[in-house]
């Protein structure tokens, strides 16, 4: 049975510095996070009797934690012990934190003193609740490690996280130890890793995006510095403080970074950007300050990554999310037809790094063919491989009888010197079916919201299809986002609403 990556590290790089918590300044090295994992492992096992579990599947346990040293240390112990994460979002309401955990059925929930009373408020009776802010600290005595059921570690389900729900329920995907291990060598293929690297954690460790950098790190031997959120003033001094060299972000927040204090940012090397369309614009900012950003398109159920363009790529080709990642393959299907180069299609894709399936089964067989795993995101490859995301299947918006890919009409408002972010979405019309509608955070030049409206309409006129150029744009203070920071589609057709009935 292969041993968890954090053995197998500290084995290699003992005394190598594995761990920092940037808001203490306190470090750990390999050895010694092993050491507060291994105690770690041992309370768990003897708060869940592993006997009364079900036999046919592993030992299920939610966190409820920020990024922080506590978590690095529960995942790394319920590796382990070779039992299942539940990734939970501390934003969530009492409400929606029981549906998932009626969904999961974990056996315990692990949890920090100010999200004690939500998770004791959230889970049934039968589901303990463990506060560990302690693990926070240095490591403890070691504690003899507790043998592990015999199973396939490589196989069993190492995390259950679920989709962000930008668009309907979220789903609970599975992913192995095959999974994650396939996506940090193919990360580590098109990234590349130095010894010297000190990669940044700021992210929600609900979602792929946080919980990589805690996988990769232990499995590259380099070093992972804990933020327990992202903040553009903490986090640019944190990257200055602790000569941080890598950090994955979206194009949001990388803007804010620029814009709160660039001579602090002259030790970050590569930022993975995900979750939106980034600007030429953005692109050339950071460039011009000796970062390199890599455009990245992945989802949960990939384990990240699936395509990832290199700099020169991205300034080249302008929203290309580049050539898939090693050992992952993408095609583009219509009708379960690989279709020709620049023709648009549903996005596929198989690969070691495509999750085995949901907690639901009924949504796996709805999800997956022969051809692998249909993502319902909508895109094109070019004659090169380089892959571009148009938007969702569910997001196109059907306007007049034709066809409109909401990134695409973004795509072309984010580079007017006006707006600061936007989001595209479709609102039903009586006369259009849908009508497509812009939702602006605007720049702090903006004068007058009618005139701003005017002049983004007409420049959209220049570039756009006539039946593409918004016909609705509503000026807010920030876009409401899921945890994972990507747009809540759902929220901005309700808060386009709100603003046409105000």
């Amino acid at each position: 049975m292969p041993e968890p990556v954090l053995t197998r590290r500290t084995r290699v790089t003992p005394e190598r510095i594995a761990l920092i918590d940037a808001e203490r300044g306190q470090q750990w090295t390999f050895q010694e996070l092993l050491s507060a994992v291994t105690a770690a492992a041992s309370e768990l096992s003897e708060s869940v009797d592993e006997d009364n579990w079900e036999a046919d599947r592993t030992v299920r346990v939610g966190t409820l934690l920020p990024p922080s040293p506590a978590f690095v240390v529960a995942f790394h112990a319920l590796r382990q012990l070779g039992w299942t994460l539940v990734g939970l979002e501390r934003s969530q309401s009492v409400h929606a934190l029981a549906t998932r955990l009626k969904h999961t059925e974990p056996a315990l929930v692990l949890c920090t003193s100010d999200t004690a009373e939500k998770a004791n408020a959230a889970t049934p009776e039968s589901c303990p609740t463990m506060t560990v802010d302690a693990w926070n600290n240095h490591a403890g005595p070691h504690h003899r490690e507790r043998p592990k059921r015999e199973q396939e570690l490589n196989e069993s389900t190492a995390l259950i996280l679920f989709t962000s729900g930008t668009t309907g329920e979220p789903k609970g995907v599975r992913l192995t130890d095959r999974n994650l291990t396939a996506s940090a060598e193919a990360s580590a293929y098109r990234l590349g890793v130095s010894l010297n690297d000190r990669w940044l954690a700021c992210l929600p460790v609900a979602h792929m995006g946080g919980i990589a950098p805690v996988i990769r790190t232990a499995q590259y031997g380099t070093t992972l510095v804990m933020q327990s959120e992202f903040d553009p003033k903490s986090t640019t001094m944190c990257i200055g403080e602790y000569e941080i060299t890598g950090i994955s972000l979206v194009p949001t927040q990388l803007r804010r970074l620029l814009a709160a204090d660039r001579t602090a940012l002259s030790s970050l090397e590569t930022v993975l950007l995900g979750g939106a369309p980034a600007s030429e614009e953005l692109l050339a900012e950071a460039s011009d300050e000796g970062i390199s950003v890599y455009p990245t398109y992945g989802l949960t159920e990939t384990a990240s990554q699936v395509a990832t363009a290199y700099p020169e790529q991205a300034r080249l080709f302008p929203g290309t999310v580049g050539q898939p990642l090693y050992g992952t393959t993408v095609t583009v299907r219509s009708d379960g037809k690989i279709v020709g180069p620049n023709e648009q299609g549903e996005i596929v894709v198989s690969g070691p790094t495509v999750t085995p399936g949901y907690v639901d089964e009924s949504e796996t067989e709805a999800a997956f063919s022969e051809h692998g795993f249909h993502t319902g995101d909508v895109g094109y490859q070019d004659e090169a491989g380089r892959l571009w995301v148009v938007g969702r299947l569910d997001d196109l918006i059907q306007t007049g009888g034709e066809l409109v890919a909401p990134n695409a009409v973004a795509s072309v408002l984010t580079d007017h010197p006006l707006v600061g972010d936007v989001a595209v979405v479709g609102v039903p019309d009586a006369e259009w079916g849908e009508r497509v509608s812009a939702v602006v955070v605007g720049d702090d030049e903006i004068v007058s919201a009618e005139t701003a409206r005017h002049e983004l309409r007409d420049y959209c006129r220049e570039q756009l299809a006539s039946y593409e150029v918004p016909k609705t744009v509503t000026f807010v203070d920030s876009l409401p986002r899921t945890v994972s920071g990507t747009v809540d589609r759902e929220a901005v057709c309700r808060l386009i609403s709100t603003n046409q009935k105000s």
